[in-house]
């Protein structure tokens, strides 16, 4: 066996305790990757459970240096097992890139008795995993893009705007009528703007489809001078290979022959394309659900009938915590560091409050 350094001649309890947790954990990850596989189909499937099987040459090494199986087992820990739980029930993207971010951190790094190969396919496995989160992201980029900004957008616009109206120093049912107020009107316009933007997206993409315009029009055109050339290297085409297939289009035109060779492809495809920015419909019911659900935060407090101070310390808890949270999906989504992104979506609202809060102090009325 090659490693790191020359392993020590006989291994100890604690190196024994060490390659009894590495068992238990690889054993849980290929569970995870095998759960995972049960609500995949096709390649996304097979990739998963050639995963699962890596696991298990891994589980096996530890295996044999125990000498067998140990009659005590500790539990796996907390993080693979709530990726099992997930992985069971839900099988989604979050689940992927948890486990993209359990993959990062691997401990055979500085693991005297693993394997170079075992090292090695742990940094492929992030490698595979991450290209499987990566197709997963680009599925639900449109509507997700949505959904966070509008559920960030109603948690801080409408703080902002409560804050702002409660420091003036008015009743608290107005307060409350400022906040639902605030609610409805930026809702509506999120769902609506979310899908103007969407559809004129799609729109512009639409324009950008090929046609068979001339194709159909082959039969007309001279054999040797002709424009049918430049459509295809418009469309991506080289000069010579474009010549070529626009000679034998018009060739087989005249000769009464239909060309069935499929339309022509970009780079990327259409149906690429369309699928990432999403469906309009969808992005705009998303941004209307999730502003809603986000902007309705700040006014519960109200709703349930507190006032002053108490309303405004309560709302800033509420709102804190959905900020920590969403920052920290979006986190774990992308792959980066949750706390730090939930605290960078905590930082931008509470300072947009406080900027509106300052202005209702300096504008604050009699509440008579």
């Amino acid at each position: 066996m090659h490693a790191l350094g020359a392993p020590p001649s006989e291994p100890t309890p604690a190196d024994r305790r060490r390659w009894t947790r590495y068992l238990v954990e690889e054993r849980a990850e290929a569970h995870v990757y095998q759960q995972l596989a049960q609500r995949r189909d096709g390649e996304e499937r097979e990739i998963l459970l050639e995963l699962a099987a890596a696991e298990g040459r891994h589980e096996a090494h530890w295996l044999e240096l125990l000498g067998g199986e140990p009659a005590r087992l500790p539990r796996p820990g907390l993080r693979t097992r709530m990726l099992g739980w997930m992985a069971g029930r839900f099988g989604s993207i979050f689940v992927l890139a948890l486990a993209q971010s359990a993959e990062a951190r691997s401990p055979y790094d500085a693991e005297v008795y693993a394997t170079p190969a075992m090292r090695a396919d742990e940094k492929v496995h992030f490698e595979v995993v991450r290209g499987l989160a990566a197709r997963g992201r680009r599925r639900l980029s449109g509507s997700f893009r949505a959904a966070v900004f509008g559920a960030n957008d109603g948690l801080v616009s409408n703080l902002a705007l409560v804050l702002g109206i409660g420091a003036t120093g008015v009743s608290s049912a107005f307060v409350l009528f400022s906040g639902l107020a605030g609610l409805l009107a930026g809702a509506l316009s999120m769902g609506a703007g979310e899908f103007v933007s969407v559809r004129s997206q799609r729109e512009l993409l639409e324009a950008t489809r090929e046609n068979g315009h001339g194709d159909a029009s082959a039969s007309d055109l001279d054999l040797d001078e002709n424009e049918l050339a430049l459509v295809y290297r418009a469309r991506g085409m080289d000069p010579d290979e474009s010549l070529d297939r626009a000679r034998r289009v018009v060739g087989a035109a005249k000769a009464g022959m239909a060309m069935h060779t499929g339309p022509l492809r970009t780079p990327v495809a259409d149906g690429d394309d369309h699928e990432i920015v999403g469906s309009a419909w969808s992005a705009a019911i998303s941004s209307f659900l999730l502003f809603g659900s986000g902007a309705i935060v700040p006014v519960l407090p109200w709703i349930f009938g507190l006032q002053g101070t108490p309303a405004i310390l309560l709302a800033l808890a509420l709102v804190g915590i959905a900020l920590l949270s969403t920052g920290a999906t979006v986190g774990v989504l992308s792959g980066g560091p949750p706390l730090r992104r939930g605290l960078r979506q905590l930082g931008i609202g509470f300072g947009a409050a406080a900027v509106t809060y300052v202005l209702g102090l300096l504008f604050h009325v009699s509440a008579s």
